[in-house]
C-alpha cells in the first residue's frame, strides 16, 4: 500500500515494464523458421503504448510523490531502452537479462512477478500489447501470478491513497473501474503525450546504474507454432490517359461509380 509522507502526500512505488522491439515504420519480416521477427535491418525502441506508460508513471509520481522503476526482460542491448526511460524521469532501471531468446508470456510474467514480490510495488504499468508480436497476455498473466486486480486498455488513470480508478473506451462508451492497490494496469497510446527527454535527463540516464539479474525460464505450457505477417490489401493506380485523351476513361469510371 502507498505510504504517507511527512508532507501529507501518498508515496506510490510504481514499476513500468517495457520491451525492446524493432522500430516501427519499415516493413516487418520474420525469420525463415517463423519463430522470431527478423531484426537484421531494424533499429530498436519501445512501443508507443509503453512510452505512454512511462510518462503516466512519471506524472503520477510527480503529483503524489514516490518513485518510478522501469524494467525490461531481454538481452544486454536492451539497456539502451532502459536508459531512454531513465531520461524521461524514471529513477531506477532493472534488466532481467536473457540470452536473447524470446520468453513466452507465461515465463515473462513469472520473471516480472519475482521482481515485484522482491521490491513491493504499489502499481505496475505495462503497454497494452507488444508492438512486435501483438501479445496481449503478459499484463493479465502477471496479475494472475501475483493475485492482484487488473484492468486493460486504459486511457485514463486516477491514483489515490488506497485505490486506482481506471477508465477505458469500449464500443463508444466509457467504462470506469475502481481497483484496490496494489494493482496491474495496461495502458494504451493516447492516455497522455510523452515528453521529450531533456539534456540533463539524458546525462543522468547515461551515468545511472542498471540493476541486473538473470531469471530462470519458467515452464510455458504453450508452444509457438509460427509468426506471420498479415497480408495487406494491394492498391494499384490505373492511368486513364494524358490530357484530353483521358476524358472518355474518366467519364466511364464516374459512370461506373454512379456519379453521372
Amino acid at each position: 500500500m502507498p505510504k504517507e509522507s511527512l508532507w501529507g502526500l501518498w508515496i506510490v512505488e510504481i514499476l513500468v515494464c517495457v520491451k525492446r522491439v524493432p522500430t516501427v515504420g519499415g516493413k516487418i519480416a520474420v525469420t525463415p523458421d517463423g519463430q522470431e521477427v527478423d531484426t537484421r535491418a531494424s533499429g530498436f525502441s519501445i512501443s508507443p503504448h509503453e512510452e505512454c506508460a512511462v510518462e503516466e508513471a512519471v506524472q503520477i509520481a510527480e503529483r503524489a510523490g514516490g518513485s518510478v522503476s522501469v524494467l525490461t526482460l531481454g538481452p544486454e542491448a536492451a539497456i539502451e531502452q532502459l536508459r531512454g526511460a531513465l531520461a524521461l524521469g524514471a529513477g531506477r532501471a532493472v534488466l532481467l537479462e536473457t540470452d536473447g531468446r524470446e520468453f513466452g508470456p507465461i515465463a515473462t510474467a513469472a520473471a516480472i512477478a519475482a521482481e515485484v514480490r522482491a521490491h513491493g510495488y504499489d502499481l505496475v504499468l505495462l503497454g497494452n500489447e507488444a508492438a512486435d508480436t501483438g501479445d496481449y497476455q503478459v499484463g493479465v498473466r502477471l496479475a494472475h501470478e501475483l493475485g492482484w486486480p487488473v484492468a486493460t486498455g486504459i486511457k485514463n488513470l486516477e491514483v489515490s491513497a488506497s485505490s486506482v480508478v481506471a477508465r477505458r473506451e469500449y464500443r463508444g462508451a466509457e467504462e470506469a473501474y475502481q481497483l484496490p492497490l496494489p494493482a496491474v494496469i495496461t495502458v494504451k497510446e493516447g492516455i497522455n503525450l510523452p515528453r521529450y527527454p531533456s539534456l540533463p535527463g539524458r546525462l543522468r540516464a547515461k551515468r545511472a546504474a542498471v540493476e541486473r539479474s538473470s531469471p530462470a525460464r519458467a515452464a510455458e505450457g504453450l508452444r509457438k507454432e509460427a509468426l506471420r505477417v498479415p497480408t495487406s490489401s494491394q492498391h494499384q493506380a490505373t492511368v486513364l490517359g494524358n490530357g484530353v485523351d483521358a476524358v472518355p476513361g474518366l467519364v466511364r469510371v464516374l459512370d461506373e461509380l454512379g456519379i453521372l
